[in-house]
């Protein structure tokens, strides 16, 4: 029974967790950190298998969280995957279980993913030409990604939603494509606009594409309407492609901030909660822990941090600071 909500100052309540469960990447995509990639986390600082099962259930028996999404770095890459999610899936109330991937990997862990209690999964795809791809990731694995998109589909992780950023002068061409491409195969695309989360804090909001460039992109190959489902607090806003039932979706954290609707809260690999994608604070949960803390004082810690969530991230404030860690440490 839920003791508690993860309520801040301003009504909101966090009910989707996303939850890091490593640092660690196999592609090096320029917008997020360097080709000769970063100083990892060392691994005794990072949560067991066994810390991250209990702090997801304090989560989701205490604290009301009802969505649970893992990511990293890329999630593939922490072995205990697959146990974790299946631990999750036996807790009550059942939470959703999604995964963000880049997908390398996904042909080989879709089918014992699902069979685990894994509902669904987003993977990132920058673009379908293999150089583009490669120019963007340093890497030529756009075939594992393919591969590992329609594993996941086929293995019934549905909906099968892409994660697309479009870079000024690098892959605006790619728009359309990737709509068409997940319109075949019966995808959800979603862009997102480039936010200041590099590694090496080069994000120049002249360089970003816009949600209204987005849209332009694609408006010139297609109708877009507007959708009538509530939004709720989804972080993509969506239009209809030439009238439905097909959609596409922009997340416009930058230039259409949706703070005021946010219900995520953060654990990061290494025992962290963030109450924001970009906050420069962060709460210490994995000292707490490994002191002996029980689960009603881990609860109230969480509930504690998210109190203290501020009303937006700022981005569009010249008082805005870039957070110290980049995307792939805090997890997406």
């Amino acid at each position: 029974m839920t003791q508690q909500a993860l309520v801040d100052r301003y009504g909101r309540v966090a009910t989707d967790l996303r939850v890091s469960l490593t640092d660690r990447c196999n592609l090096r995509c320029t917008y997020c950190m360097p080709a000769e990639g970063l100083a990892w986390l060392p691994k005794p600082s990072l949560l067991t298998d066994a810390e991250v099962v209990r702090l997801v259930r304090i989560a989701v028996e205490l604290l009301g969280v009802t969505e649970v999404r893992f990511t990293g770095g890329e999630p593939l890459l922490r072995p205990g995957l697959v146990g974790i999610v299946a631990a999750a899936a036996e807790l009550r109330p059942r939470p959703q279980l999604s995964l963000t991937t880049n997908g390398i990997g996904l042909a080989r862990a879709a089918r014992q993913l699902r069979a685990a209690g894994l509902d669904r999964v987003n993977v990132s795809l920058d673009a379908l030409s293999a150089d583009t791809f490669a120019d963007l990731t340093r890497r030529r694995r756009l075939s594992d990604v393919l591969d590992g998109l329609a594993a996941a589909d086929a293995a019934g992780l549905r909906p099968v939603k892409i994660n697309s950023v479009l870079m000024r002068g690098v892959n605006e061409a790619e728009a359309v494509p990737l709509l068409r491409f997940a319109l075949a195969h019966g995808y959800e695309l979603r862009f997102i606009e480039q936010m200041p989360l590099d590694a090496g804090h080069t994000w120049s909001r002249a360089e970003m594409i816009t949600a209204e460039e987005i849209l332009a992109l694609l408006r010139a190959e297609v109708d877009l309407g507007p959708d009538p489902a509530h939004r709720g607090a989804a972080p993509a806003e969506t239009w209809l492609v030439d009238g439905g039932p097909a959609k596409v979706g922009v997340i416009a954290s930058v230039s259409r901030p949706f703070c005021g609707a946010c219900d995520r809260t953060r654990l990061t690999a290494d025992g962290t909660i963030r109450s924001c994608l970009f906050s420069t604070t962060e709460t210490d949960l994995r000292t707490m822990l490994r002191d002996g803390a029980d689960d009603a004082h881990l609860a109230a810690a969480w509930a504690g941090a998210m109190w203290a969530k501020k009303p937006g991230h700022d981005i569009n404030d010249v008082s805005f600071l870039q957070p110290a860690r980049p995307m792939s440490a805090i997890g997406g």
